[in-house]
């Protein structure tokens, strides 16, 4: 008979959204960390179990559709993007409400296109992943505008997609971290933005906030399609990290996916702890396939997250690097998860960053 194993399971809400100012940035300086600079160390080991929360692992060969392994064999055809309507323009390029096919449900986004003359090839393109917003109180419209505008003012064609359940989108929102829903949902994207006759489906980046920062590490690990990709304040730690190291501070109102069991309790019953099947918690971890990553990453990430720990963000930069991966990291003193401070110094450095590497 297995000996029980005792965990802690704090079931830690998905993340808040985001970014609805863009106040001036103050005359601090912020920091690129060197090449050089070691991860922050933080406990690899688990919590103080409760006796309340016992979990007996009952197999280790059950399949799980979360494991790169299993994402990298599905298929992501995407489809044409549907414009449902024109809404008011930017300052230099027009918007839309538009939908396109994932899984067979229809997800809604935001589609931005610059005004001008179209270049050879076309515009390039940028998948626009945002953090944790309740389903329930999540709009299209609505947030990121700022964000949007600067991406788009620049000369990129920005889809800001909803993911399943959100808004409109068909489907159930299942939450990012123990189901593929939504990185299906962003896979079917990209390859939409391929067949939209005004992208270059050869300049295709993401941008990822938060939880959609995590959406974005897994899914330049799944495809090649997506050249560049820039991460503020990600959630892009391993599982065990994200298991042990991840205990946010404030409250937020829950997503489904974390409403009674989830993800934690049902895979440590199936797989054993990360210490038991270090092999299964590794299948699931975008960071342990960082050698396939599709293309140079930028980190931002403020220094009093509340909501991220920073150590995400160095301890990936310095396993990119130490595999040869492009991974350059900001950090901004004393800002917040959502880089409220020092935005337009982001903003100003992510466009940089694609520019280099897309156009």
């Amino acid at each position: 008979m297995r000996k029980p194993i005792l965990v802690v399971l704090s079931f830690i809400i998905f993340l808040t959204a985001c970014g609805q100012s863009t106040p001036a940035a103050p005359p601090l300086p912020t920091q690129l960390i060197p090449t050089n600079t070691p991860p922050i160390p933080t406990s690899t080991q688990p919590p103080t179990p409760l006796p309340s929360n016992t979990f007996i692992p009952t197999s280790t060969s059950i399949p799980n559709p979360m494991t790169i392994e299993s994402m990298r064999a599905g298929t992501y055809p995407g489809s044409d993007i549907v414009i449902v309507e024109e809404l008011d323009k930017g300052s230099n390029y027009r918007r839309y409400y538009a939908y396109y096919l994932s899984e067979g449900l229809k997800i809604y986004a935001l589609l931005t296109v610059p005004d001008g003359e179209m270049p050879e090839g076309g515009w390039p393109a940028i998948v626009f992943n945002h953090g944790y917003i309740p389903s329930n109180v999540y709009r299209t419209t609505e947030r990121y505008i700022n964000y949007v505008d600067r991406i788009a003012e620049a000369g990129y064609i920005v889809f800001r997609i909803d993911y399943r359940g959100h808004d409109a989108s068909e489907g159930e929102a299942t939450g990012a971290y123990g189901s593929p829903g939504y990185t299906v949902d962003v896979l079917n994207a990209v390859a939409s933005l391929k067949r939209f006759p005004e992208a270059n489906p050869d300049k295709i980046g993401m941008w990822g906030h938060s939880m959609g920062g995590y959406l974005t590490l897994r899914a330049m690990v799944i495809s090649q399609d997506v050249k560049v990709g820039v991460i503020w304040a990600g959630v892009v730690a391993s599982y065990p990290d994200m298991l042990y190291n991840w205990r946010r501070r404030i409250s937020v109102t829950p997503s489904p996916s974390s409403r009674g069991v989830g993800w934690r309790s049902l895979w440590i019953e199936s797989y054993g702890t990360p210490e038991d099947n270090p092999t299964f918690w590794d299948s699931v971890s975008a960071t342990a396939y960082l050698g396939d990553l599709s293309g140079p990453l930028q980190l931002h990430h403020g220094t009093a997250d509340e909501d991220v720990p920073l150590a995400f963000s160095i301890r990936l930069a310095e396993q990119a690097r130490a595999v040869g991966k492009i991974a350059d990291l900001y950090t901004y003193e004393g800002d917040n998860h959502n880089i409220s401070n020092y935005f337009t110094t982001a903003m100003d450095r992510t466009i940089e960053f694609f520019d280099l590497y897309l156009k």
